[in-house]
């Protein structure tokens, strides 16, 4: 029965590619051609923080970063599926900003793949919280829904309660250090017992300059997390 409500589904709605409208085999998957064109993370990258090398280095298994090797990223690990840049743009704005929720199949999907090199089982998968006033506005948490596929994989507990967000100014076209300072303070854990000693995965749809998963880093960990780790579908990708 249910294998027939499946394929009456399919025949009525069937499967396209979300970017082009071309069929393809399963819901949410990308077309060859709309899947080539953007600039997926693979190795060789920064074993702790995601950062992609130029292809053509050999760095052994673990490279690390500039930055991951000074000490710089306190997060256990980070993890994005691909470089914010005009095509995956295309796809993350529309899915935050004008409630186009179709790309976020393929988004939680791109971002699933991108967590199958680490070898870490997570309690917790935790959605960067969205301030009230935002939500109400909105209507829906971007990183929520993206979060549910993931922790499902995980076999995981979606936490959307535990961590509730001030209202600040937005972030967008700040400098990273204009960043760092307006997220500052603007988390707080409203359930501590729900995080201690957790190994929680933070998800969200953008990385900028990576000030909310620190700051939400900072309050977990003093919350008593036993580990915090992050990813995200895009990043953007600064000359270091």
């Amino acid at each position: 029965m249910v294998k027939f409500f499946n394929n009456l589904f399919n025949f009525i709605y069937p499967a396209v590619c979300p970017v082009c409208n071309d069929f393809v085999e399963r819901h949410g998957m990308l077309c060859a051609k709309c899947w080539n064109d953007f600039n997926w993370i693979s190795n060789p990258k920064c074993f702790k923080c995601g950062y992609p090398f130029p292809a053509d280095l050999d760095l052994g298994p673990r490279p690390l970063c500039p930055h991951c090797a000074t000490g710089e990223c306190e997060l256990d690990f980070i993890r994005s599926a691909c470089v914010y840049d005009d095509v995956s743009k295309n796809i993350m704005l529309p899915f935050k900003h004008a409630s186009n929720l179709k790309y976020g199949r393929l988004m939680s999907h791109a971002m699933i793949n991108c967590l199958k090199d680490m070898d870490i089982k997570f309690d917790i998968v935790m959605p960067v919280p969205l301030a009230y006033k935002r939500l109400f506005k909105r209507g829906y948490n971007q990183a929520t829904l993206l979060a549910r596929p993931i922790a499902k994989y995980c076999n995981a507990i979606l936490d959307v309660d535990s961590v509730s967000r001030k209202y600040r100014q937005d972030m967008g076209h700040k400098t990273t250090k204009e960043r760092k300072i307006n997220v500052k303070g603007v988390f707080v854990v409203k359930n501590k017992d729900a995080v201690k000693d957790k190994n929680i995965l933070l998800v969200d749809d953008v990385m900028t300059s990576g000030a909310t998963f620190y700051e939400l880093n900072h309050v977990l960990r003093k919350a008593g997390a036993k580990s915090v780790c992050a990813v995200s579908f895009c990043r953007v990708v600064h000359a270091i």
